[in-house]
């Protein structure tokens, strides 16, 4: 099964090499880590090891009550961080990078799973919302490292696809020794999957332990001037994804149509970094007045006048 696997996976990268590629060149991704994701990684200590996963920057942003409690819990162990986006290992180090091994999550292939677990090493493996692949989980098994999913969650688009090949990847799920599961319906989607039942667990969203909960932000202040943000409506269409950008900026232009929501302002974050040039030449596109922070924030510019966008 475990060769079985690492075929797939070699075709689907060949399938996918050119899309990789042009991301590489084009959009400026994957140029970093691939060392690491091969598998060769440094600690910074020969202390026992946690290993934590968070793929994106979501993730990485939960961990910050997660890790400060193993520190106090396990004063004697290294606690060592990958992501796998470029997005997330930024975020991961701007946090934790003076304290911490920060690496990027190696494939997913037999060979190179061994490797990564040579030099880690780990006493746990802990994976933040999900993240479980299939080799990670079989050659921790393996070596009796227990695998533990940490705020876990499967949302309503993945869990169907999950179903769809249930018999694939019960044998993997089955390896995991404890979910902490965000609510009572994720928790049931894990044992539906394969999960033990004695190994879940509800616990609350370590997200929202994140939260800030607070009457001012620093900083908001200073970007309202930027923006020149008065008293006029805005409405916010954050981590956007493809085609979505195109439903907003449509309806944005009917709201605006309407004497209501003359002054009405929209600002759009796509969740891609990458796909900030694309999304700026589809508002160019429809017309609308706009501005790139990314023009503010580099010439420390303050608008004069109000964008629709």
């Amino acid at each position: 099964m475990q060769y079985l696997m690492d075929i797939a996976y070699l075709m689907a990268l060949i399938l996918l090499s050119p899309k990789i590629l042009y991301r590489r060149f084009a959009q400026g991704r994957y140029r970093d880590g691939w060392s690491q994701r091969l598998g060769h990684i440094r600690r910074r200590t020969d202390k026992p090891c946690l290993w934590i996963h968070a793929v994106s920057v979501g993730e990485v942003n939960a961990t910050q009550t997660l890790i400060p409690a193993l520190c106090s819990a396990f004063p004697d162990h290294e606690i060592v961080l990958s992501a796998t986006t470029d997005t997330g290992m930024a975020r991961a180090k701007s946090l934790y990078g003076n304290d911490l091994a920060v690496f990027y999550y190696p494939f997913d292939l037999s060979w190179i799973v061994r490797r990564a677990l040579n030099r880690l090493r780990p006493d746990v493996c802990l994976l933040m919302e999900l993240e479980l692949w299939p080799n990670l989980a079989r050659q921790a098994a393996k070596r009796g490292i227990p695998i533990v999913i940490v705020n876990g969650r499967i949302s309503d688009r993945s869990f169907p696809r999950y179903k769809s090949v249930r018999s694939f990847v019960v044998p993997v799920f089955s390896r995991v020794s404890l979910i902490l599961a965000q609510t009572r319906q994720y928790a049931d989607r894990f044992i539906a999957l394969g999960c033990r039942s004695d190994a879940v667990r509800v616990v609350p969203s370590l997200k929202y332990d994140t939260a800030e909960i607070t009457d001012t932000v620093t900083g908001t202040d200073a970007l309202a001037r930027q923006l020149h943000v008065g008293d006029e409506p805005i409405w916010v269409a954050g981590g956007t994804g493809d085609g979505e950008e195109e439903i907003v900026l449509s309806v944005h232009k009917q709201l605006r149509d309407d004497s209501r929501f003359a002054n009405l302002r929209l600002m759009i974050i796509p969740r891609k970094p990458e796909r900030f040039d694309e999304v700026a030449e589809q508002i160019r596109n429809s017309g609308l007045a706009f501005e790139r922070y990314s023009r503010i924030k580099s010439q420390n510019l303050e608008l004069t006048e109000k964008c629709p966008v």
